[in-house]
């Protein structure tokens, strides 16, 4: 089977892999679609943490069964996602019902070879029903999970006004799902193409180009001087994070879903008199899995406006690298596998 790996920051190359050995407790996938998201663009220049190479990255993926393993009620041929997040069922995170967050989490396409290949073998046990989804939608639901539970950890509230910074795919998902809890949706970018494309595609009345010299002013005048009491960070970037404890109201929720490598730095003065509370969300669960299927069949959300870029599985390596240049337009990319 074709198999197209990362051996090295910037480095592509396709590779001739023998079909994987189906092992007990597994499921075999023919991957159909492979959504590209910030952690394979941040891996391919080599700015990803947690991360080795070589390897095959793709964890955003629709796929058909090959063969269902111990999953009796899967059927072959059958369109399906999967939670791409394997935990080890026995640490303290497993063991209270937080298996995003295991101890010895292994993430396909990150700690584990992903989806960027023909066939592959995953945990029956993470498998999703696509229920009449399209390979498109599926492999949507990842991302937009990631953002259901961000969502989920801040509390959001019908009436609060959250702020949402960055606005790629899973800042998108984020603000879908705040709106959806009935927040008031506030958009923070440096790019003015993806503002643009929350007010046409999402409806999000306020938006915030990160790059102008009053953001704090613009923020106070459209929460009638309160300030936002939920700030979503999902861009990953030390300065965007830094910069957004400013924007917090007094006892509000800062809710980390992007992750960069450095530390993070605030003043505990400003933070500590806030009272505000500092938390990160990783991974999904699967309540926010069918979170996202619930959504997806009640019309709630559109997911498939999001795909920008299409190309076929034997042109990816010559384009992949085009999707880091933000000139390009791109917000999400789409690996189409026949």
């Amino acid at each position: 089977m074709n198999t197209l790996v990362c051996s090295a920051p910037t480095q592509l190359a396709y590779e001739h892999r023998p079909t994987p050995t189906l092992r007990p407790g597994d499921a075999l996938l023919r991957i159909r679609r492979i959504g590209i998201c910030g952690t394979d663009l941040h891996a391919f220049e080599g700015t990803q943490p947690f991360f080795s190479y070589p390897r095959v990255l793709g964890h955003e993926l629709a796929a058909e069964i090959v063969a269902p393993g111990d999953a009796t009620d899967f059927q072959v041929g059958e369109a399906v996602t999967f939670i791409p997040y394997f935990g080890c069922g026995t640490c303290i995170a497993c063991r209270r019902g937080l298996p995003n967050c295991c101890v010895q989490m292994q993430v396909c396409g990150v700690h584990l070879d992903g989806g960027m290949t023909e066939l592959l073998g995953v945990p029956a046990a993470a498998l999703v029903h696509g229920n009449s989804l399209t390979f498109d939608e599926l492999a949507l639901v990842e991302p937009l999970a990631i953002g259901a539970h961000g969502v989920r950890r801040a509390g959001v509230q019908p009436g609060e006004f959250v702020l949402v910074v960055g606005a790629g795919p899973i800042g998108l998902g984020v603000m879908e799902f705040a709106r959806i809890a009935g927040a008031h949706v506030i958009a923070l970018d440096l790019n003015e193409q993806r503002l643009d494309f929350c007010r046409s595609a999402l409806g999000v009345t306020h938006t915030i180009n990160a790059g102008d010299a009053d953001v704090a002013e613009q923020l106070r005048h459209i929460t009638h001087g309160d300030m936002p009491t939920v700030v979503i960070d999902a861009t990953g970037s030390q300065r965007a994070i830094n910069n957004a404890f400013q924007y917090l109201a007094h006892g509000g929720r800062f809710v980390l879903v992007g992750l960069q490598k450095g530390d993070i730095s605030f003043s505990h003065p400003e933070f500590h008199k806030r009272e505000a509370t500092l938390m990160s969300s990783r991974n999904a669960t699967r309540a926010d899995f069918e979170h996202v299927l619930h959504a997806m069949h009640q019309g709630l959300v559109q997911p498939t406006t999001y795909i920008t870029h299409r190309v076929p599985f034997g042109q990816a390596k010559d384009v992949f690298a085009s999707w880091l240049d933000p000139a390009t337009g791109v917000i999400k990319a789409m690996i189409e596998v026949e």
